[in-house]
């Protein structure tokens, strides 16, 4: 840690770690009401354990962004913070946020629009939180006089995302209008502007971590960022096909959506080469475990899964279905937990007492996530391939369906159990260490960052 004021990064790190510890709570919750009776029914339904868990995932990935932003840009920019002071109260706003929006789910207080069910004074919360965090970042960017490639595209997507935000606030009667803007913010977001953002902090930790040349990570992220564009936009349509939108979108959707995995496999690519050309000499290869497992993780789950699902003549037949569970949780977790978890892990001996080269705490969670990660994944196709023949080809009531799959809910509670202990095993190897909070110009593992500043 070369400057001071990247320190604040330790504390959304910790909020961010606390939600997700939260988050799976919630999430293991839902996943046994599958298998019933349900004592807790009428204290916490389905309905409400599912809204928490899915708000909380946002809550909590958006917290881990700007943590990583405030430890990424002071080191790229060559300069502390505009205002760190700025950086806390925005930190506290936002918990605030995000802790009464939790309480107010428990008694129904929220929009219904999935993924943006917070109520009106707290989507205010989020913008105002928002424009503070770019203000400060663009600051701290201004007053160094210097804009990396790197940099310019995370903050353009964080930027992107701040924007997209905005038809989240406004109200539609028509649920078909309704749902039709709403994908305006999710898509554009989870597979938009959010690749961007990941793009960014992933040339950022390739660069740190294997001395690779900036000018080759930089033109690899203007390849993913036109593919994102060119596909991710228009990729939006294979959201509408069954909203009562006009039909031009069908084409649209299949055409475009299988276009998107194409900026996946670069990213996967551009990962891949740069270790196998630089090796794994880095001290802290633990970030490089977490950092190339993003990138091929998001070509799996994001890629692979959702290609196998977006065209309209199957999506007719899995759409609303366990289908859509296994692409989300393979997709948002490879994409953006394992990025977020890099960038932790990466500044973690820096902020605190960890050893650079990780421990064997560090390891167990990232192969335990993985696995556990991975059997979601099967538990949920294996469980949505039999819902969608059994309820949309043989015709079976959902009740009849869900109790003919639920041998798949056992395997998907164990394998959940699976992956929540590894994610404990992080967030314990993560508190266990004292935090430091001064400037270390000779931290651990800073040989090769000031190298790659020197060659940059």
């Amino acid at each position: 840690m070369r400057y001071k004021s990247q320190s604040v990064a330790y504390w959304y790190f910790a909020v961010s770690l606390a939600l997700f510890g939260l988050q799976l709570v919630f999430g293991l919750l839902s996943a046994t009401k599958y298998l019933g009776p349900d004592p807790l029914l009428y204290i916490l339904p389905f309905d409400v354990t599912k809204v928490i868990h899915t708000n909380l995932l946002i809550v909590w990935v958006i917290c881990g962004f700007m943590g990583a932003t405030y430890w990424m840009v002071p080191d790229e920019s060559r300069t502390e913070l505009h205002s760190t002071k700025l950086a806390y109260v925005q930190l506290v706003l936002w918990v605030l946020m995000g802790v009464t929006a939790i309480i107010g789910y428990l008694f129904r207080w929220g929009t219904g629009n999935k993924l943006l069910e917070q109520p009106l004074p707290h989507k205010i919360v989020i913008v105002i939180v928002m424009l503070m965090f770019l203000y400060n970042v663009g600051m701290t960017i201004k007053k160094s006089g210097r804009l990396t490639t790197t940099e310019g595209v995370l903050l353009g997507g964080l930027g992107l995302a701040a924007l997209l935000y905005l038809p989240a606030l406004l109200h539609y009667e028509n649920y078909t209008v309704s749902i039709f803007y709403r994908w305006w913010t999710i898509h554009l977001w989870v597979e938009g502007v959010w690749e961007m953002i990941q793009g960014g902090f992933l040339a950022y930790l390739l660069i740190r971590l294997s001395g690779a040349d900036r000018e080759v990570m930089e033109k690899w992220l203007y390849v993913i960022v036109g593919l994102v564009f060119i596909a991710g936009i228009l990729g939006t349509a294979h959201h509408y096909y069954w909203v009562g939108v006009p039909a031009y979108w069908l084409p649209i959707g299949g055409v475009f959506s299988a276009l998107e995995p194409v900026a996946l496999v670069g990213m996967a690519i551009y990962a891949y080469s740069t270790i196998k050309r630089s090796g794994m000499s880095h001290p802290n290869k633990l970030a490089l475990h977490w950092t190339v497992g993003s990138a091929v993780f998001t070509l799996f789950g994001a890629g692979l899964l959702g290609l196998a699902h977006t065209f309209p003549s199957v999506n007719k037949w899995t759409h609303g279905t366990l289908i859509t569970a296994m692409h989300g949780h393979a997709a948002f977790y490879g994409a953006y937990v394992m990025i977020v978890l890099a960038m932790i892990t990466y500044a973690a001996p820096s902020l605190t007492r960890r050893p650079e080269e990780g421990s064997a705490m560090g390891y167990w969670s990232f192969w335990m996530q993985l696995g556990g990660m991975f059997g979601m994944t099967l538990s949920f196709a294996t469980a949505g391939i039999g819902q969608v023949y059994l309820e949309r080809i043989m015709g079976l009531g959902f009740l009849d369906a869900q109790l003919k799959i639920q041998i798949h809910f056992v395997m998907l509670l164990a394998t959940g159990s699976l992956f929540a202990i590894g994610v404990a095993l992080f967030i314990i190897d993560f508190f266990r260490y004292a935090p430091r909070f001064g400037a270390q110009l000779d931290a651990p593992g800073d040989a090769a960052g000031l190298q790659a500043h020197a060659e940059s």
